[in-house]
């Protein structure tokens, strides 16, 4: 018997295609639906396979069209969603930031209109560390008390999207649950993005670019750990709350890179992986620091991150590798 009828936006996203590989074997009495796009950053490989299944359902849908969003759950009245679908890369937003506005914002406050237009369930929206903005290096992490400073049209289209999902808390008595998370990093990640970047120059001999000095400092989560952490706060978090998700990873981008290249140099992909290394004019805005604190997501619902930084990148190496 269907207990559940939930909706997983960005399906077929990095994130999203983890998330719903998790939801449609661990939950057979739940029905899940994945919406998606389909933009350039899209894999539907990754979730093909799910097609078989009897609890899966696919539609392709953009959630900045109001109209299609609408029917699409007056149809099938979904008794929840997990949010993650959106824009996500810094430069394209710094290109474009209308697109970013369109989907990130626009697209956020179709479905709330549409979610509690059907359904009294909850809506959990996935966000970022980015919309605190950025951190000198003695500065403490990010807590879920920080205010929000984002520096790019991507974060600031973020931070405008939670605080309309904090609003619709607020004004509609919506229950809804708000996570910031890190870096993720894992398998078919986007080549676009920094660590696949990074494997793949390695892996093609080609030159790794690094933007400025290399001394902006990320927090990396793997996508496992991440998705994990959704599925228990989806279930147990208390409505109206935000949790920070990281997995105290701290790391320089040169040092990031000086870690894979090592891993690589150990699994012999190359001969000289650090004589890639290329430095690049650094990016607009560019954030110096990200760091988030977990420590209300470990005492209120005893989550931390499992996965060793080392041994994720080395079975990230491998997954690309193949």
């Amino acid at each position: 018997m269907i207990s559940k009828k939930i909706l997983i936006t960005g399906e077929s996203g990095f994130i999203g295609s983890h998330l719903i590989n998790l939801f449609t074997n661990k939950y057979p009495n739940y029905e899940i639906h994945g919406l998606d796009k389909l933009t350039y950053a899209a894999n539907k490989n990754y979730t093909k396979h799910l097609e078989n299944k009897t609890n899966y359902k696919f539609h392709k849908v953009d959630i900045f069209n109001r109209e299609d969003v609408f029917k699409l759950f007056h149809e099938y009245q979904f008794t929840d969603v997990i949010h993650l679908a959106a824009e996500s890369h810094v430069d394209n937003s710094i290109a474009n930031p209308l697109l970013f506005v369109e989907t990130n914002i626009v697209g956020t406050l179709n479905l709330l209109d549409a979610f509690r237009s059907v359904s009294s369930g909850r809506f959990h929206h996935v966000s970022t560390d980015e919309v605190y903005g950025d951190l000198n290096e003695f500065d403490s992490a990010f807590t879920e008390k920080n205010p929000y400073n984002p520096s790019s049209p991507y974060s600031a289209s973020k931070a405008s999207s939670d605080l309309i999902v904090r609003a619709y808390h607020r004004t509609y008595n919506l229950n809804i649950v708000i996570t910031n998370c890190s870096n993720n990093y894992g398998p078919h990640q986007h080549h676009e993005k920094f660590i696949p970047t990074i494997i793949s120059s390695i892996l093609h001999n080609k030159q790794i670019p690094i933007y400025g000095s290399g001394k902006n400092i990320r927090d990396w989560l793997h996508v496992e750990d991440h998705v994990e952490a959704l599925d228990l706060i989806f279930h147990q978090g208390h409505s109206g709350e935000t949790y920070n998700i990281g997995a105290n990873n701290e790391v320089s981008n040169l040092e990031l890179v000086y870690l894979i290249s090592d891993i690589c140099l150990e699994k012999k992909i190359h001969q000289d992986p650090r004589g890639l290394i290329s430095f690049v004019k650094d990016r607009l805005g560019h954030d110096n620091r990200y760091a988030i604190c977990s420590k209300k997501l470990y005492e209120q619902l005893k989550w931390q991150s499992s996965i060793d930084f080392k041994q994720g990148l080395s079975m990230t190496i491998d997954w690309y590798m193949k």
